[in-house]
């Protein structure tokens, strides 16, 4: 490690960065004996990695696999690999992680890399390389959004993305905002995270008890740039927090996560929303986005920033003009109170209420774990290669639950619950 690296890890809390290991091992995946985990990490996470192997290890875990990612090698390609690389991926891998999933090995990733990364590289080969790649993923992909593993996600404080967040601050400054603000939103800001996460899970598990009892056929937002109605699947089932995958495991997905959600029907979403958020999405910025639904489909879509990545983004296969998803987050959540922009999903979403464009989620039917993708489509589940999403809450939305025959529940009321 050198002088620049041991400054920067300074500024990471070591006891914090460790009970998020822990969180990600015992909480995020609930690892079992015996069973394998697959991760993958930018190479400056390398502290978390080790810390992490090092929890799986003590739960029981058969091999741990780390597989790493590096932005300078990420950016060679881009200034100096073939033309043609850009319409190919390492199939071979994924074929070789899609048997690992089927061979019930757990899987973990660790987001930290420079979420602007590829901003100033060629648009046409990023979507290239984007399109090859969840091609080839697919195999793999299918476990992940069939929940056929428990899986999870979490965050290290990469220098570059510090800066990206805290573009004013010194360096390890920025590091050391972030890492907190990471830590505080995982719930590992505390003496006894793992009880903090079962109290915050059970707090979810309310919400979508309470949502599966009404049994509504649709929810009606409305509020400024939004007159939407989004329809929801047949035999949809919310979920939130803690959930159970095909194998038996219960998991939290998201290291941090606010959100309950679940999948709207893919043929009756009308009306017109607004991004509340900017959407940071492969390097490029998407602002102000602006999308009218004609039965479940977007017609017209436009954005003050990124609209020509907005529109390929679109353009990807015929699921990526319909929703997958459809999630409730309180105006008051702790992200959105922290005032920070993260530049990254797995935070940003769970500031404020979301829609996903692409790949709906099996389990969010009732009983999904036993439908066949025929099934699923005929319920109003959608499928597509991508499955991004995009925020339209905020604390002047009001949504209401719409009953099968025209009656309404308020569900939301100026952004928090009703």
């Amino acid at each position: 490690m050198n002088t620049h690296q041991r400054s920067l890890s300074v500024a990471i809390d070591p006891k914090k960065l460790d009970r998020l290991a822990q969180v990600a091992v015992k909480v995020g995946l609930r690892l079992q004996p015996g069973q394998d985990l697959f991760l993958t990490a930018p190479v400056v996470a390398l502290p978390l990695v080790r810390r992490i192997a090092e929890h799986a290890y003590k739960a029981g875990a058969g091999l741990v696999t780390p597989l790493f990612s590096d932005e300078e090698i990420t950016l060679s390609r881009y200034r100096y690999g073939s033309d043609a690389s850009f319409d190919r991926a390492p199939g071979w891998l994924y074929d070789g992680v899609a048997k690992a999933f089927a061979d019930n090995t757990a899987r973990l990733a660790i987001v930290g890399d420079n979420p602007m990364l590829l901003s100033g590289e060629d648009a046409q080969k990023v979507a290239r390389a984007n399109k090859a790649n969840s091609l080839a993923y697919q195999p793999a992909l299918e476990k992940i959004a069939g929940f056929d593993i428990n899986w999870n996600i979490v965050a290290y404080p990469g220098a570059s993305w510090a800066k990206q967040v805290f573009a004013g601050d010194e360096e390890d400054v920025a590091v050391g905002k972030l890492a907190a603000a990471i830590f505080s939103a995982s719930r590992v800001d505390n003496d006894d995270p793992i009880s903090a996460w079962a109290a915050h899970n059970a707090a979810l598990k309310t919400r979508t008890e309470w949502l599966n009892g009404q049994k509504f056929a649709a929810l009606h937002y409305s509020g400024p740039g939004t007159d939407l109605t989004i329809g929801l699947a047949d035999g949809h089932e919310w979920q939130g927090g803690a959930s159970m995958a095909k194998n038996g495991i219960v998991c939290n997905p998201n290291i941090p996560t606010e959100e309950v959600f679940t999948t709207p029907h893919a043929r009756r979403v009308d009306g017109h929303v607004s991004s509340t958020k900017p959407l940071s999405y492969q390097g490029t910025l998407i602002d102000d986005i602006s999308v009218r639904f004609e039965e479940g489909r977007i017609v017209e879509a436009k954005a003050s920033k990124g609209e020509a990545v907005l529109s390929k983004v679109l353009d990807t296969d015929e699921g990526a003009r319909r929703l997958g998803e459809v999630a409730l987050v309180p105006h008051s959540s702790p992200i959105s109170k922290s005032g920070i922009l993260f530049y990254n999903t797995l935070f940003d979403e769970n500031a404020s209420c979301h829609i996903a464009l692409g790949q709906c989620y099996s389990k969010c039917f009732v009983g999904g774990a036993d439908l066949t993708p025929d099934q699923i489509a005929a319920q109003g589940g959608n499928k597509s290669l991508i499955h991004i999403d995009w925020m339209i809450g905020s604390g002047k939305i009001d949504i209401d639950g719409v009953k099968p025959g025209g009656s309404r529940v308020p569900v939301f009321r100026k952004g928090e619950w009703a």
